[in-house]
């Protein structure tokens, strides 16, 4: 990447009026700015509520891939059927970088975000170009790579029996899997390719089939897309433990030692999208991952994915 390149990360469509309108009109250009730039800031548009973020998703024209169906660690409440807000979790904690639901077989395409109540102190969402951070890791950390190609990763969680909004990985299993009861937990995980154990409070460890650590887009490009970062500097909380949530496919830890090069890149070209009320963000989630920043003061952050 060259420095212009990243001075015009993300690309920022400045705007005014609808912007439903404005996407279902400039559908196209909208997607060729994206596959250019990975991640695209609507600033200056008429994005009053809730109402108008999900009438723009509408204009927007694709198909929805709703938080229900999800099978994401964070606790979120819908707002509407497919917008919701981005994590309940408190807003001292840190979410690291990561690509949405990437430690999951089941993942959105895409992402939009919507700042509705814009944070009085922090509460920026870190975005970074996962193919960037690629490109200099395999330079840097080859053995690395080359083993994270070759065997993938797998995660490991704790989910609770009951929804914990005070961790970031705090969605129940219950709601993560859409079950009632244990049994129909164990066929849903056994569909997925998961091992699990039950543990005595009721809530329920489970660890992925190994999953793939990079992504190749359609243009030939190889993305980092894994949760590694974020699983390893914040999967923590009551029921989890950072140092055990990631392995190698083969079931090898993953030490600080392997961890360190990739997160030194990540921050190296990491930018911190600060949200003004009204903006809008459209992200790719196979090429850019994102977190959230601590703040003080009211923020609220809506989000919506597209299959």
């Amino acid at each position: 990447m060259t420095e212009a390149e990243m001075s015009e990360f993300p690309g920022v469509i400045p705007g005014g009026g609808d912007l439903a309108a404005f996407l279902s009109a400039n559908k196209g250009a909208v997607d060729a700015a994206l596959a250019d730039a990975g991640a695209l800031l609507f600033r200056g548009f008429d994005v009053p509520d809730p109402l108008a973020f999900d009438a723009a998703i509408e204009g927007y024209g694709e198909a929805g891939f709703t938080y229900e169906d999800s099978l994401s660690n964070a606790v979120r409440t819908n707002v509407t059927e497919r917008v919701f807000t981005a994590n309940e979790a408190p807003p001292t904690t840190e979410i690291f970088l990561h690509h949405e639901m990437a430690q999951t077989p089941l993942y959105p395409a895409k992402l939009f975000f919507y700042c509705e109540i814009a944070p009085g102190s922090g509460g920026a969402t870190p975005l970074c170009r996962s193919d960037w951070v690629l490109e200099k890791l395999t330079e840097q950390s080859p053995a690395f790579v080359a083993r994270l190609e070759a065997e993938g990763v797998r995660y490991t969680n704790v989910m609770p029996g009951s929804d914990d909004a005070g961790s970031g990985q705090g969605r129940s299993w219950r709601s993560t899997l859409s079950v009632g009861n244990e049994a129909a937990a164990e066929a849903r995980l056994q569909e997925l390719g998961y091992s699990w154990e039950w543990l005595e409070d009721g809530s329920l460890r489970v660890t992925t089939a190994a999953l793939p650590a990079m992504r190749t887009l359609a243009d030939g490009r190889k993305t980092f897309f894994n949760q590694l970062i974020a699983a390893f500097r914040g999967w923590a909380d009551s029921r989890n433990d950072p140092n055990k949530a990631i392995t190698f496919g083969g079931g090898e830890p993953i030490t600080p030692e392997d961890m360190a090069p990739a997160i030194a890149l990540a921050d190296e070209f990491t930018h911190d999208l600060a949200w003004q009320a009204g903006d809008v963000a459209l992200i790719d989630n196979f090429a850019v991952m994102h977190g959230r920043r601590p703040f003080e003061g009211q923020r609220r952050v809506l989000a919506s994915l597209i299959a």
